[in-house]
């Protein structure tokens, strides 16, 4: 049996301790294999279990976002900027800068690491020059931005990944796997299968089995489609970093 999030970690061959998966769905879930060390965070992290194996428990540090791609259905169900998902990858590339505009959404409060069920969502920074591109290109960026926070904790925490490997749906769009990279400063690593989750679970099914006969061979399985290296000057992504966190402080105050 497997939970969902744990499904993708297998899924994602996250089978060494540091390696890290970070799927975009309705929210986005971000899991940090820790070993067999269960690690308590100090930054409001959660403490899981990652997947267990012949009695061997191997641990894990999870981050949640309640609103990803539940963002981008927003914007298509009920503000009608867009007919379909897949427009937002061209919207977000005609637009040359956010225009100092930030979506908070926190349309169903605010998960990992604030916690704070309370929250409500917020569009800051809107001027007379603002339009609906940067309502679409600011709802993909804060996506981005709530997995630095993820990361950030998790540094706290003195766990630093060097590779993060995404899935789910809203990864198919080449513009926000590059800005995540750019935001969260990790290589970013796209496979060839996104449904991790549903191959998570056939992964360990054939380990049970026997089809698998260990987990460096279920990881042999596992194919890059495409890679995101961080490609920002510095001051820019510093820039819009503390944008986001002026946002947030403006959601939760």
């Amino acid at each position: 049996m497997l939970g969902d999030q744990q499904a993708a970690a297998v899924g994602q061959a996250c089978f060494e301790k540091g390696s890290t998966k970070s799927t975009y769905g309705t929210g986005a879930f971000i899991i940090m294999n820790t070993g067999s060390k269960k690690i308590n965070s100090k930054n409001k992290l959660l403490t899981t279990i990652c997947y267990r194996l012949n009695n061997k428990t191997t641990y894990a540090l999870e981050g949640s976002i309640f609103i990803a791609g539940a963002g981008v259905q927003w914007l298509r169900d009920k503000i009608k900027l867009i007919n379909n998902a897949f427009e937002t990858e061209k919207i977000a590339k005609s637009t040359k800068s956010n225009d100092e505009v930030y979506v908070v959404p926190a349309f169903s409060g605010i998960g990992a690491p604030y916690w704070r069920p309370d929250a409500r969502g917020l569009i800051t920074g809107l001027t007379r020059d603002s339009d609906w591109k940067n309502l679409v290109r600011a709802t993909l960026e804060s996506v981005a931005y709530q997995s630095y926070d993820l990361f950030y904790s998790m540094n706290k925490d003195g766990l630093k990944p060097r590779i993060v490997k995404i899935d789910g749906g809203m990864i198919t769009n080449n513009w926000f796997s590059q800005f995540l990279a750019n935001i969260i400063n990790l290589k970013v690593l796209r496979p060839k299968i996104l449904e991790t989750t549903a191959f998570g679970a056939a992964l360990l099914a054939g380990y049970q089995i026997g089809e698998f006969k260990s987990l460096n061979h279920i990881k042999n399985t596992w194919r890059k489609d495409k890679e995101f290296v961080p490609k920002i000057d510095k001051k820019l992504r510093n820039h819009l970093l503390q944008g986001w966190q002026q946002a947030i402080k403006k959601t939760l105050a």
